[in-house]
């Protein structure tokens, strides 16, 4: 079994970057200077730290990748799958983010992947993301001269994640088919930020009202040419060109 870590976090307040959409009312979501000038020192302090963590893993020779996605997505069954097939090949290691329980922590461990956890529940009401100084936090409790691969796995949310830099060489995101086609459109900010979009349970396709040309079409227009890879954890359809794309990296 992995090393689990419960980190306690001091709370702080963060604003969301707003959208310029020809649709929807934001007059309920009053801004001004205080809030940006906030905003800006808690993602420099952020990014300070995020490049600090780059240097360690490039130092050590790791690349690194942020996977992102609601709860229930399934990005654990996903990361499982692929730490079964590399077989060894690649020496993964995990960050994992969760803001109560080892509950993913200790099914990744369970394939053999050293994990150190990062609970976020002492934040202000638990967390809703990673941030680079919980990522740092984590550090040294993974063996990352030993390491080819970090897997950063966030906080399952749509919004915070993707405005935190935590270090990372890319971003993958996993979308299930079971949440809807309107996913891109709700939430660009993350679709936007992701290197790569994982279209997770495929196999349940033939049993949902899931429109995947309309989903495709919503990905395409926040984020024109990004990569899309289909999968389904429980069959293990398309875990090779996860892999494979990670690789690449």
């Amino acid at each position: 079994m992995g090393r689990f870590h419960h980190h306690g976090h001091d709370g702080h307040e963060h604003g969301h970057h707003d959208e310029a959409r020809d649709v929807g009312d934001h007059s309920g979501y009053p801004t001004g200077t205080v809030r940006v000038e906030v905003l800006q020192a808690i993602l420099g302090e952020n990014d300070r730290t995020a490049a600090a963590n780059r240097d360690d893993f490039a130092r050590h020779g790791v690349r690194v990748v942020n996977v992102m996605s609601s709860a229930g997505a399934g990005k654990t069954t996903l990361l499982r799958e692929i730490f079964r097939a590399a077989g060894g090949a690649t020496r993964f290691g995990v960050v994992e983010g969760d803001i109560e329980t080892a509950i993913d922590a200790e099914r990744l461990a369970e394939v053999g992947v050293p994990v150190s956890l990062v609970n976020t529940a002492n934040g202000f009401g638990g967390e809703c993301h990673l941030d680079a100084t919980m990522v740092r936090s984590a550090l040294p409790r993974l063996p990352l001269s030993e390491l080819d691969v970090v897997i950063i796995e966030n906080v399952g949310n749509l919004v915070c994640p993707a405005e935190f830099d935590v270090g990372e060489n890319a971003r993958l995101m996993v979308c299930s088919v079971t949440e809807g086609e309107e996913k891109p459109l709700k939430y660009p900010v993350m679709f936007r930020s992701a290197d790569a979009i994982v279209v997770n349970k495929t196999d349940l396709l033939p049993h949902l009202d899931f429109d995947l040309d309309l989903f495709l079409h919503n990905v395409d227009s926040v984020h024109p040419g990004v990569t899309v890879l289909m999968a389904s954890a429980r069959t293990g359809e398309g875990v090779d060109r996860i892999a494979a794309w990670i690789s690449a990296i």
